[in-house]
Parts: structure tokens; sequence; C-alpha cells
């Protein structure tokens, strides 16, 4: 009978641990929140985020870039952040166009910031 006890006790040891561990948020057990805003840099930055997901369609390489908007260099790319499309197509806001085109999911959430966040910094050929 002791050893029946034991083995309840450990099963429902196990049981309430999960059930309280199931309950915590996953951004508390494992925080992510490596998303550095405050100084971001054109040259380091944002270069890095369009390299990885614009200059495919928008880069010099292309003719122009995809529907004659060329993102590549500060100059091509400070008249779009100027006027608000960057921001607008990268957050999907409604009456912008998404970006990237034709896929569901938005550049991650750290990209998006880090590109609003030069925006609200002055879009600086920094």
């Amino acid at each position: 009978m002791k050893k029946y006890t034991g083995i309840c006790v450990a099963i429902m040891f196990a049981i309430i641990t999960i059930m309280v561990s199931c309950t915590k948020k996953s951004e508390d057990m494992f925080p992510i929140n490596n998303c550095d805003t405050t100084n971001v840099k054109y040259s380091v930055d944002i270069v890095a985020i369009l390299q990885t997901n614009c200059y495919r369609c928008h880069g010099a390489g292309n003719t122009g870039g995809s529907g004659g908007i060329l993102l590549e260099g500060y100059v091509n790319l400070s008249k779009w952040a100027n006027n608000g499309y960057l921001v607008g197509n990268v957050t999907h806001a409604p009456g912008y166009i998404p970006m990237p085109y034709g896929q569901a999911q938005k550049i991650s959430a750290c990209e998006i910031n880090r590109i609003i966040a030069w925006v609200n910094q002055g879009s600086k050929n920094n």
C-alpha cells in the first residue's frame, strides 16, 4: 500500500507542476526583449533589414525597383521614410500595400520597431 501511495503522490505532484507551468506566459519563461531601438542607425540597422527583406524587389539591380520604388541607397529610401509610406507598408496599415508584397506575414516586430524608431529619430543618414 505504501508503494501505491508514493506513486500517487508523485503523479499528483507531476500533474500540479505541469498545470502551474502551463499557466505562465512564454514571455515570462523565456524573455526575448533584445530589440534595442534607442539609437537605430541607417548604415547598420536599416540597411540590414532592407537587404534581408526588400532589396530583392526594390534594389538597384531590379531596373528601378518593383513598382518603380527603389529603396536601395539613402537618397532613395529617405523620401519613402519621410512621406510615411515605409512605415505604412511594413506595418500593413490600412490604405498601404502590405510589404513584403504577397506575403501574409509582416517582417519581424523588432525589424518594424527599428524602422519606426529610425523614422521617429529623423530618418538620419548615419
